[in-house]
This record gives C-alpha cells, structure tokens and sequence, in this order.
C-alpha cells in the first residue's frame, strides 16, 4: 500500500512536542498533574481526592496527545488527505486512562509521577468510570478499529452520539437483574472537547412540498420542519507509538431555543422548558426501549441526528479543501457499522439533489462510491425495519427519497437481471409488502453502497447463500470478508501486563504491532521452566479475578479450580441456558458421587439483558437461583461455585479475560456473525469450547483440532434438522439426564416458585427450541467431559493455552483495517 510520508514541520507547534511518540519524563509529568490539581481543579496536592488526581492524570495526558493531534491535523489539511469516516451508533471505549498511557508510552512516568505524589495508580486507573457509549461487540469492535487506524497512521474519523446515560448499570436483586441509570457523565469527562464552532442544525418532521422557478424547473421543498441542535464533542484517539492522533466525534442533541423567557415570566415554569427537555432526550440513552410507539420514534430520531450531523460535518470538512462534488468520493469513504447508520444513503441523496441541485444520476453515482456497508448479523429480526408511517411522520422527504431509490433500483437494475419476475421483486425491494409496509434498512446499505462485507468468513458465506443471496447475484463481487479482529494493545498489552512482558522478554517488544511475532512463542513451550512462568501469570490473574468475584459477589472461589468463563450480552443464541444446563448436570453427578474424578470449577458469567428481553432476564435469574444453591452445598465441597459478575463491561472484561481457563463460545451454529470475545479470550491463554461459529472456525483453523474443544451441529446439520422437522420433545424425553435437569431446573428447589422459569422451560419445550439447546446438549455435555480431564492434565493443557496466545495473531484489528483500507476504502497511510 502506499504511505504518504511528511516532511518535518516548521509549525511552532512541534516545538511543544516532547517527542514523536510522545515520550515525557517523571518529572514533567508530575508537573502537569499539579498544575492540573491546582488550576483545573481548585485543590492543593494534600486536599485532592483520589477522583481529582484521576482528572488531573487525565488532562495531563490528553494535554500530550493534543499537541500530538495538532500536529496530525495540520499535515491531513496540507496533504488533503482521503479519510476514512467510520458511523457507528455505538463505540464501547471503556476506560481511557491506562489505554491512552499505553499508547502514548507513558505509563512508566505516570506510575513514577503518581508514586511520588503518594498515590496509588491501580486506584487512580479505576476512579474513572467505563464511557457509557455503547453495549457489546459492536460497539466494541468499533473503538478497537478506532486504535488500529490510528495506529496504522490512517487518516479517519469516528461519528456516533454522546450518550448522557449508557445502556444501564446492572444491580442483581434476589437474582433478578435490576437496572439503574449508568450516569457515567455525571462529573464530567476529561478526555471530551466541545466544539461549539462545528454545530450543526437538525430538521425533523414537517411536509414536503413542489416548488417551481420562472423556467418551470420544479424541485422538492421541506418545510414547517422542527429544528434541534448537534454539538459535537471531540475525544482524541492516539495510535499506538503516539505519531498519529484521530479523534472520536460524538454529537450532542441541544434545543434550538433552550428557554421561552414569556411563557416563563406568565407562570409556565415547566412549559418554558419544554423544548429543551424534549430535544435533548435524542442522545440522553443509549438504545431506548422500542417496545412502545414513542421509543420507536425516538429510535428513528436519534438515528437521522447523528446521521445528519456528521453528513454535514463530513461536507463542510471537503468543502475546506475541494471544489467540487465529483472529488467527495475520491476524498471521502464512510463505512456505515451496521444498519443503525443506513439512513445516511437516502441524507446523501436529499442534500445533493434537493440543496445542491445535481441530477439523480450525478448524485445516486458519487452516493454508491462514497459508502460502504458491514453486516453484523445473520439473525433476520435484528435486520432493522422502519414501518412507512412512522417514516412519513418524521422524515417524509427521505421517504420519497427511499421511494425513488426503490422504484429505479427495480426497474432498472432488477428487471434487467430477472426480466418480469416480480416475486424477485418482491424479495429485493426496499420496502417490505405488509400492514403497515416497512422499510429495509439493511437493502438501502447494500443498495446505496459500493462494498458490502461480512465479518467472519462463515457469516460472509451465509450472506452470499441466504440473506443476500440475490443481491450476491446481482452485484457479483460487491459481497466480501473481513473477519473482525482485536486491538491487542488493550486486550493484551493493557489487561496482561505480565504475560505481556514475558513476551517481550521471548520474542521481542514488538509484536504489538505486530501480532504474528507471538507464533515466536511456540519455540519455548518445550521449555518447563517457561511454561511454569505462563501459568504462574495465569495463576495470578486468577487470583485477581477471585478477589473481584469476593468484593462483587460475596463468593469465596480457588484460584487453582478451572475458570470456565462465559462473558457477553445475554441472548437465547449465544445459549447461556445451554452451559446452565450444564452445570446442572455436573452438580446431579457431584451429589450422587462427591468422589467424582471432576476438577474444580468456577464459573464465571458476565452478562446484561435488554430491558424488555424478557426470557433473557430470566436466564440471568435462573443462572443466580442455581449459584446460590450450588455454593452453599456441603455436599460437594468447592467442587462448583458459580459467579454472575454484576454491570459486566470492558473494565470487568480486563479482569475476567487474562484469568480464563476455558472460553465458552457455544452459539448455535450459523446465528453468531464472528464473535470478538472469542479472540480477546484465546490471545490470553484461555482454550475455547465452542460450535463451529462465527470466528470460531477460523480460531479453528489457526490453533488446530487438538487445542480447541469443537461440539454441535454445524450449519448444514442445524438447516437439515429444520427442513426435516426438530422436535425438541423428542430430545427430552429420549435423554434421561437432560430431562431431569430441565425438569429439576422448573421446580421450586433452586428458587421456591415453580413457576419462576417457566418461560424459560416453554421455550426448550413446548416453544419448539429456537436454537437448538437440546439437540446440542448431549455434544456438548461430551466436550465439557473432555475438558475436565484435559485440565487435569496440567502439563498438556499449559501446552494447549499456550499455543492458543501464539497461533492468533491473525485476529489483530490492524490485519483487518488493512484489509479494509487496502480492498474497500483505498485508503493510503499517512505517516506523520
């Protein structure tokens, strides 16, 4: 790929810079703390709390990466670079403190600076709170793709929304999951700048209207709109090494008119607010719930504002520098994350051709080049659909917009590739025939964009075979793979810091860049002494995690037992009940023989439920119904414990992770698109049992049959025992174990209410089994027999866990930006 290389710079700027990656001394550092707990935050060093000299840390780095970021700017505007612009609706940053001092290559000074100002800096990493902007792997995915673009020296930018309140901070309460407003933005966020000058009017709802000029030429008008404002909130993202700094753009919804002073002095003390109240809940929440019509609409509404906002972030950006439209492609490549952004190709559309006047074919042609389109999903209900009338209410131009796309997409490029078919039609449509008709969102991104990829090369298949098996012939080529990956900076360099340097000290510090050197790691798992080391860190680890499990969950675990870990959202796909049915059986076989030859478990749970996913909430119910029996039973010792890890995010991730044993991966084969917590968890040692899944297979590929535990029906079994009619009755009653432990789980033993579970026991049953818990049961419970006498083999499972860390390099983030810079978006490297 080429790489555009900057000369060095004359801007006085530089002169501020310590150093091209940022390098600064203790006592510099130390300096700027003070200065920072002094002039910032209004405190003298004996008087600041632990959360000032967080804020202060924070600002001292940021105050680094800034001056970094200047610089970066400067050279983007001087090269008028191509960039890459990344919408996403969610990014699930974590905490940035020690992320960014990783980067930056200041952790050591600020360890130093911190000691000699008397504190503590494990406690000073954790006074920052997880930034409350996205849920799970998508939104995760997303911030380690921001880390490898800017480590990879690529110009981009990330668009999303500055969330007030995150998804929901998770209380357990009598097992039950109870959620609380996640006010992670409460006192303020040290790493966000506003940026006033670069807001950005929004219109919503009002009418469409015809409007001709003296000659006749007639063109749309949309009026009687409502307005809000987007202010945008800058959060800057240093690549590893420090040389190149993005940064993460995030939009605020603000009222146009915050405060009607008449209705106020009148005595309309609330309506005098009203607007403001009511334009701001766009980015108050994260994903609110679209169980009512309201939430819907608020769904949709938040969608077009970040949308909208950086549209035109995106266009006042290329105007600086260009002069026409026919460069914005050239200039501009935006990757749409999921369907969420999808609303973008139809704002393309009405700025070109409602504001700019370019013909439909000018303008649908720079619209397809400029966007790209990744598919996360092979579930079909997760597609998102919007019904006609909502869409008409709040956005009725787009609409027509929609409806034009729609109408020339079919009679153009349809029934040129299936003469008179209109079943084909039907099926390819834009809109979704029904009462009211809908929208599909995931057919405008693939209409409306040049690139669509999948994110596993198994998802990337079932695309091209189901879900956009037409599309894949319409447009042959325009389906590709890009199997997601992992920064390893955070995953492992951040969360592992001492199996990390055991790998500096073995193959070199390096591989962070790198990550195919850890295949290096191989060359030493015949040596004992070295493996002894691998597996005293893991040791450590998981007496951390023991500690977290103690202080969160009251429950005293051994670190010596197995870690059988289970970390991600809670879905009926990703089959948490399958590994409680599990465990189920284990503790019948325990009780009737304590003796069993069986080592120690521990498993770990990480999970949050939908707020309205009401069978979700109930396996989260069930799995803590059955900890608490389990962990206090005499009967089997410390033979089982069970832990449900309460608010489970990235900073728990950090703990959880570096101390698995065994990764459970265990969806049903076909529903999962790739799956991230899978290599997050493998690079760090832990052996996954799994199905063939998502990235799973490739895992496979990359660390052989003998270091994975594969159970289940792959895809072409599960669409055989569809098509040939599965009856999940049939599983329960012809396998004695698993019907006394579906039947033990739906009594009133683990919770003394026989109807706590019976949703839960429904859908195994009488619901038909959506995913296939009981036909994978008995395969499953034989893999999990395998694991535990592998782990008692503690010399071959060392082996195993160790080559799992060397033989996934392949899922660094940096081999997938590249594979997306160098086959999608044509992205050259700018080093600065």
């Amino acid at each position: 790929m080429d790489t555009q290389t900057t000369q060095p710079l004359d801007s006085s700027v530089c002169d501020l810079l310590p150093g091209e990656n940022l390098d600064c001394s203790t006592a510099e550092l130390k300096k700027a703390i003070l200065s920072h707990i002094v002039r910032t935050k209004a405190h003298d060093p004996e008087t600041a709390t632990t959360h000032d000299y967080w804020t202060a840390t924070c600002l001292a780095v940021r105050d680094r990466i800034l001056e970094r970021a200047a610089v970066t700017r400067k050279e983007h505007r001087r090269l008028n670079v191509r960039r890459v612009y990344y919408l996403s609706l969610e990014y699930l940053m974590g905490r940035l403190l020690e992320n960014n001092l990783v980067n930056t290559g200041l952790m050591v000074a600020a360890k130093e600076a911190l000691a000699e100002l008397g504190q503590d800096y494990d406690k000073i990493v954790e006074a920052g709170p997880d930034m409350g902007l996205g849920n799970g792997g998508l939104g995760r995915l997303a911030a380690c793709f921001l880390d490898s673009m800017a480590t990879l020296d690529y110009p981009a930018v990330g668009y999303g929304i500055n969330y007030e309140y995150g998804l929901f901070r998770q209380e357990f309460r009598d097992g039950k999951q109870i959620e609380h407003p996640d006010e992670w933005r409460r006192f303020g966020n040290p790493w966000s700048i506003c940026r006033p000058e670069y807001a950005v009017e929004v219109q919503l709802y009002g009418r469409v209207e015809s409007q001709f000029d003296e000659l006749g030429q007639g063109r749309m008008v949309w009026e009687d709109t409502q307005s809000i404002q987007g202010v945008p909130w800058d959060i800057p993202v240093a690549g590893y090494g420090g040389s190149t700094v993005n940064f993460l753009r995030l939009w605020e919804a603000k009222a146009s008119k915050d405060f009607d002073f008449d209705v106020f002095n009148e005595g309309g003390y609330v309506e005098a607010v009203r607007e403001k109240v009511e334009s701001e809940t766009v980015s108050k929440v994260l994903y609110p719930n679209d169980a009512t019509a309201t939430g819907k609409e608020l769904r949709l509404v938040q969608q077009y504002f970040f949308v909208t906002c950086s549209m035109r972030d995106i266009i006042r950006r290329h105007r600086k520098s260009n002069d026409t439209w026919d460069s914005f492609p050239e200039k501009s490549a935006i990757q749409l994350n999921d369907t969420h952004p999808a609303i973008a190709v139809a704002e393309l559309m009405r700025i070109l051709v409602d504001e700019e006047m370019l013909s439909w074919g000018q303008a649908w042609e720079i619209t397809r080049a400029t966007f790209a389109y990744t598919n996360h999903t092979l579930l079909p209900e997760a597609l998102e659909k919007w019904s006609v009338p909502l869409f008409e209410k709040v956005l009725p131009r787009h609409l027509q917009i929609i409806f034009e796309i729609n109408k020339r997409f079919l009679e153009q490029e349809v029934e040129a590739q299936w003469p008179g078919d209109d079943a084909k039609k039907q099926a390819l449509s834009l809109i979704e025939e029904g009462e009211p008709k809908q929208i599909r969102m995931a057919h405008l991104a693939l209409i409306g964009s040049h690139a669509t990829n999948g994110v596993a090369a198994l998802h990337t298949e079932l695309l091209k075979k189901h879900l956009f098996h037409d599309f894949n012939i319409l447009y042959p080529g325009k389906i590709q793979n890009k199997t997601n990956g992992i920064t390893p900076r955070r995953w492992l360099l951040a969360c592992n810091p001492e199996l990390a340097g055991l790998i500096d000290r073995t193959v070199g510090d390096d591989w962070p860049r790198h990550l195919d050197k850890l295949q290096e790691l191989e060359n030493s798992i015949d040596d004992s002494d070295w493996r002894d080391e691998f597996m005293a860190i893991k040791h450590r680890n998981k007496e951390r995690l023991a500690t977290m499990i103690s202080e969160r969950c009251g429950i005293t675990v051994d670190p010596s037992a197995l870690f059988d870990v289970q970390i991600k959202r809670l879905h009926e796909y990703k089959r948490q009940h399958l590994n409680l049915l599990h465990i189920l059986t284990l503790y019948r076989r325990l009780i009737r023989n304590p003796d069993l030859d069986v080592p120690p478990r521990v498993f770990v749970f990480g999970a949050k439920a939908a707020p309205g996913y009401q069978i979700a909430k109930e396996i989260i119910h069930a799995i803590n119904a059955v900890g608490n029996v389990i962990n206090n039973d005499k009967r089997i010792g410390d033979k089982l414990k069970i832990a449900f890890i309460p608010n489970y995010g990235v900073s728990v991730a950090e703990t959880i992770i570096p101390a698995a044993d065994l990764s459970e991966q265990i969806s049903t084969a076909g529903k999962e698109a790739s799956g991230t917590g899978n290599m997050k968890l493998a690079l760090n040692g832990a052996v996954t049992i799994g199905t063939l899944d998502g990235a799973n297979v490739e895992i496979l590929e990359e660390v052989g049959d003998e270091n994975i535990f594969i159970f289940g029906l792959t895809v072409e079994e599960v669409e055989g025992l569809w098509n040939n009619g599965y009856s999940s009755m049939d599983y329960y009653w012809g396998d004695e174990e698993l019907r006394d432990v579906i039947d033990w789980l739906s009594s009133d033993f683990f919770s003394g209410d026989r109807n706590a579970f019976s949703n839960l026991r429904h859908s195994l049953l009488e619901g038909g089994d959506p995913f296939l818990v009981l036909a994978d049961y008995a395969s499953y419970i034989e893999a999990q027999d395998r694991v535990g006498k592998a782990f008692l083999d503690r010399e071959s499972w060392a082996k195993s866990a160790i080559l799992n860390t060397a033989r996934v390099g392949k899922f660094s983030s940096d081999r997938t930006i590249r594979e997306y810079a160098e086959e999608i978006w044509n992205l050259p490297a700018v080093k600065v």
